[in-house]
Parts: structure tokens; sequence; C-alpha cells
């Protein structure tokens, strides 16, 4: 049965699944922000607000000029090396991971409130289950259920923001006025910056937009960016401010892991409680959901690009690689076990990852500045914007590690695997090579056995190398084939390569062309290269025409960075890639 077509996001239902995430920051990360900036914990926030402003124009024009799932990996995929891509590739699979697990255990700690005896471990198993499930079924049917969650969520905030806002109407800002004149531990500038660090966990899914920006309707990621910030800069700087003025700093402390609660029984009692513990629930849950469709988006695209097995890439009649979505279920299931639930254990991986993906996103950003400037962009971030946001981000990460240096450690062991199962997937022809050298080297009269293996091994590479890639140039240019050929050996496993010039009616072909690609195939004799004049208009239906004919996806088909004058997007063109 052929997949079924599914319609793109819509904005609300683009921004749910994001914004689940992002937005259940406000049930942590004020409490978290007190503890570190006290009475100022509010203007810490706001700092966090400010660098996200900037981080919407560093997203908007990467994803405006890159329009293809993966986020910092499309970013750097396309500016850099598969290897340095597939890095940032690590750091955000290992943020999904901790998210998926930190959120559902945590939410499961919450129904454990309503829910006196729930087995939190078996709980929090089966709602990681659940969600695997519905991603299965596709993401329009997980966008209904993000977006009902997301709602909700929204309608409990202002609920309790009302309720609070009653109650110090009432009853006066004294408390408020106790919590501001209270000695700042060390200096203001100190508080202000761990207070900073720590709520910049607080944006947590403003990336996972980008790593499903293909399943969204034209023009919806921007509207997605300026929602969440919205959400960011109203939601948690309030109730940060809120909570400073219903409780003593000392209270706010005791009540950490469940202080929009207590925020509740304060201002409304037992039901306005109960109503955020089920909220916190959800959109807790909801943050799971994102988790399953943004590890999906990013790892289809590095299957297809064979950082990863291609066995990933089957798809059910939804249309949805279950694989990769199973495979990441019982990923989040082991860490889940591994760790017994200990959430300091996985804040450690998550705190790094995520900060790490924000810098290298701002870094993709400058690349592209560099190296893309005749790529289209609806939007352009400043120089000064992007590198004081990088700082920022960076400032944080040093934050973090000087407050928890013990977090270091933690993430490399999770780290650290994942970078060799890449890295023997980048260099697996090589590793082949290898195995294959040396059992014909112990063994000169290869037994039958032996022989039998080297055949199964050199069957192997020949099918690796097999996958032939494409590189399209406008011609004259024998350093810029050069460079090309440079890339297609460093990064691709493949020695076959079309070389192909598409001319225009009543064209010529580039003077030298020829000749110049002779020299190369001379000067790589590692690559088998064939030179094709193709007639025609370089475009969309050109380069669908050419990769049915020949059967190689639009993503093995390289160009070089466009002019000014360029006409189409790389969405446009199928997912082709720049690799100069």
């Amino acid at each position: 049965m052929n997949a079924k077509t599914k319609p793109g996001l819509n904005e609300w239902a683009a921004t749910a699944i994001c914004g689940n995430d992002i937005t259940s920051s406000c049930l942590y990360v004020s409490a978290l922000s007190i503890l570190y900036a006290g009475q100022w914990a509010w203007v810490s926030l706001l700092m966090v607000s400010v660098v996200l402003y900037f981080y919407r124009s560093i997203y908007g024009e990467v994803v405006g000029a890159l329009p293809l799932n993966g986020g910092a990996y499309n970013a750097l995929l396309n500016t850099t090396s598969k290897f340095v891509a597939s890095l940032a590739a690590c750091f955000t699979l290992l943020s999904y991971m901790a998210t998926a697990v930190i959120s559902a255990n945590e939410a499961m700690h919450y129904l454990q409130i309503l829910w006196q005896g729930l087995p939190v471990m078996e709980a929090t198993i089966g709602l990681l289950a659940v969600f695997m499930v519905l991603t299965i079924m596709g993401i329009g049917e997980s966008a209904k259920v993000a977006t009902a969650i997301f709602l909700l969520h929204l309608s409990t905030m202002g609920i309790l923001i009302l309720a609070a806002v009653w109650g110090l109407t009432h009853n006066g800002w004294q408390i408020f006025l106790e919590n501001f004149q209270r000695p700042v531990e060390g200096s203001l500038t100190m508080a202000l910056f761990l207070g900073f660090s720590a709520a910049m966990l607080g944006i947590s899914g403003f990336e996972s937009s980008a790593n499903f920006v293909e399943e969204q309707q034209a023009g919806v990621f921007p509207k997605t960016l300026r929602n969440m910030w919205l959400a960011v800069t109203v939601i948690n700087p309030v109730m940060a401010f809120l909570a400073l003025a219903l409780a003593p700093v000392r209270e706010i402390a005791g009540h950490q892991e469940a202080l929009l609660s207590h925020m509740g029984q304060i201002t409304g009692g037992d039901w306005l409680a109960g109503l955020i513990s089920l909220d916190a629930t959800l959109v807790l849950s909801g943050a799971v959901l994102t988790s399953f469709i943004g590890v999906t988006g990013l790892v289809h695209r590095m299957v297809l690009d064979r950082c990863l097995p291609q066995i990933l890439l089957k798809v059910n009649r939804y249309g949805t690689q279950y694989r990769i979505v199973i495979a990441f279920f019982v990923l989040s299931v082991s860490v889940l076990a591994v760790t017994r639930g200990r959430l300091t254990t996985l804040a450690g991986v998550y705190t790094i990852s995520f900060l790490a993906v924000m810098a290298l996103f701002g870094v993709g950003n400058l690349l592209l500045k560099m190296r893309r400037s005749g790529l289209r962009r609806p939007v352009s971030a400043s120089w000064a914007g992007v590198l004081f946001a990088i700082a920022a981000v960076l400032a944080a990460l040093a934050g973090n590690v000087f407050m928890n240096p013990v977090y270091v450690g933690i993430f490399f062991e999770y780290f650290l695997p994942t970078v060799i199962i890449v890295l023997i997937m980048l260099n697996r022809v090589v590793l082949l090579t290898g195995c294959l050298f040396f059992i014909q080297a112990v063994s000169k009269k290869l037994t039958w056995a032996a022989e039998v293996l080297s055949r199964l091994l050199q069957r192997k590479i020949d099918d690796i190398n097999s996958q032939q890639v494409v590189f399209f140039t406008r011609g004259g240019d024998l350093a810029n084939l050069n460079l090309a050929l440079i890339y297609v050996r460093n990064n691709e496993h493949t020695n076959r390569m079309k070389i192909v010039t598409v001319v225009r009616a009543g064209g010529e072909v580039p003077p030298r062309l020829a000749e110049d690609i002779r020299f190369l195939d001379r000067a790589y004799p590692e690559i088998d290269i064939e030179f094709i004049v193709q007639r025609g208009e370089f475009g969309p239906d050109l380069i669908q025409e050419l990769s049915q004919k020949w059967k190689i996806p639009a993503n093995f088909m390289f160009i070089g960075s466009p002019n000014g004058g360029f006409t189409y997007s790389l969405a446009e063109l199928g997912g082709v890639r720049l690799i100069i």
C-alpha cells in the first residue's frame, strides 16, 4: 500500500508540537532560577527572553535558506563536512532522548499527586509507549493531541495568573517586599548570571520546529518561532514574579519540584492545585511527543545521508518511519532503566546537549553567511546579534558546568558511545577494507571459511560504494570541480560520480570543461567520473526527472553555492546539497 499523503501542519498544530516542550519549562524553571538568583529571578528570565529574541532571526535565516529537516545537522551539513554535522546531530539526539525520559518521568510524578500509589517507573514506560504508537500513526494524528494539550496548558496558566493577581490585590504585596529586601548571596552580577544559566534550560523545544519544518505548511515556521518566544517571554518571568509575591524564598525552595501546584494551592485551594497537577502531567507528556516527532525528522535525514543504517527508512501505511520511532522508544526505556529514573543524571546529559545544539546552530548561521551568501533567505540576522547569541549560550553552558561540574562526566558517558556509532557508519568502508586486508594477510592460502568471508566483505564494500553521486556545474572552473571531488572523496562512500553541466537550448558547452574533467579523472583514480551534457533548464523538474532516470536520490546530488540570481530553494530542488 502506498504511504498516505498528509497535508502540512498549520500554525497552531506546529506551534503546539514544539510549544508543549518549551512552555512546560515554567513548571520547573521558575523555581530553579529563584534558587540561584533569588528575588531577581524574573530579571534572569527576561535576559533569557532577550537571547531567544536574537535566536528567532538566527533560526529564521538558516531554515529559510535551507528549509529541510535536521536543524543544526542540516545547517552544518550544507556549510561544513558530514562529520561536523554528525557531531551536531549527536548532541541533538541526546537532547531529545533526555527530554523524552525526563518529561515522561516528571509527568508521572505529577500524576502520582492525583493518583496515590502509582508505580512511576512502569507508568513512565507506559507513557513512552503511548506516544510511540501515536507517532507511528502519523504526525497529523499526533498534532491533534498536541494541540489539545497546548490549549489546556495555556488556559491553566492563564487561570493561575488571574487567581494570583486576584489574591495579591486583596492580600497585598507584603511577601514580595520582604523577599525583595533579602540580601543577595554573593554579588548581584553573579546571582543574575547563575540565574540566567539555569533559566536557559527553559527554552528547550525552541530548536524542535527546525527538525520537522518539511511537515509544516509554507510560511508556518517563522510563526512557530514568534509564538514560542511570546509564550516564554510572558509566562516564565510572570510565574517567577508571582511566586516571589506569594511565598517566601525559603518556602519556594521547599516546593521546587511542584512550585506551580503550590502556587495554585495558595491562590485557589485544592481544585486549582489539582488542575495544575493534571495540566503538568499532560503538557510534560506533550514534551515527550515533541521528542518523538523531532527525532524522527532528524534521524530520517541522517539515514538518507547514510550516517545511520538504511534499514531505518522503511515506512508503514501511515507514511511513518516506524523503525526510527521504535528504536527511539527502546533507547529511551534503556536509559530510564540504566539511570533508574535519577533525574540528576539525565539533567547532566540534557543540559550540555541542548545548549551545545543552540551554540552550533549559531555557528551554522555564521558559516551560512560566509559560505552560502547567494542563497535566498526571508530574513537575515545581524552579525552582532548572532555573535551575541552564541556568546550568551556559551556563557550559560559554562555557568551550568560551574554549578554542576559532575554533569560533564555524565554527559560524556552517553555522548561518546553515540559518536562512536556515527563514526563507524561514516568510516565503515575503511573498517571493512581493513578487515578484508587482515584476513588476506594472515592467511596466504585462504581456507574455505576465510575465502567466503573475504567475498562477503568485498561484496559489502562494493555495495556501499555503488551509490552514485551527481555534481552539477556551470563549468569553466577547475578549482571548484576539484573542491567537489575532494568533498566527495572525504565525505561520501562512493567510487562513481556524474559531473553534469546543464545547457539551455542553443547554448554551448563551456570550453575546456571536458578537458578539465579528463584531467581530474586521472588525478582521482579511485573515483570513476562520468561527464554528461544535459540539455534543458536546471530546476526542480529536471532534478526529479534525472533522479528517477538514474535512480539517485536528490540528497546525493550536489551543487556549488549559488549566486544571487538563483531562483530556487533547496526544498524546491528536493534536497539537493551544497558542498562548495
